[in-house]
């Protein structure tokens, strides 16, 4: 160790970070409010979750403070909500089964009647939440 002392985030690189949170924010709520696609609709409720989790960052951002606190808290935030969602998801499948008569859905990529983790989207929210998991680990050890 060096007797250097990091100086922390200059006050622009803060104001920065604070002007992307609330701009996500104000993205998805467009997203959501848009008349003109249900995709667009789709991504915007999943970015209003997102972003509420990112307010979270809102207090670390400040002039002063080490990037790296906001770089590791917003991987914790990232693998919560990917955490979040895939159990959100395995809860809804599992009530389906349980309470329903699972729907054919035709436009679906994977064929019907097949596992809900055998979809595309499971899978990238699943390696999503062990990269941010194996980040976090490897952030934690160099510390």
């Amino acid at each position: 160790m060096s007797g250097k002392r990091d100086p922390g985030m200059s006050r622009g690189l803060a104001l920065r970070i604070e002007f992307g949170i609330i701009g996500l924010g104000i993205l998805a709520l467009a997203m959501i409010f848009q008349p003109f696609s249900l995709a667009i609709f789709s991504i915007g409720c999943g970015l209003v979750v997102l972003a509420a989790l990112a307010n979270n960052l809102l207090p670390m951002a400040e002039p002063g403070k080490p990037l790296r606190g906001v770089i590791f808290a917003g991987l914790i935030v990232a693998l919560t909500f990917c955490s979040v969602l895939l159990v959100a998801i395995t809860a809804a499948h599992v009530y389906g089964l349980v309470f329903l008569n699972a729907p054919d859905v035709s436009t679906s990529p994977v064929p019907p009647g097949a596992p809900f983790w055998s979809y595309p989207l499971i899978w990238g929210l699943a390696a999503a939440a062990a990269v941010f998991a194996l980040l976090i680990r490897a952030m934690t050890r160099n510390a």
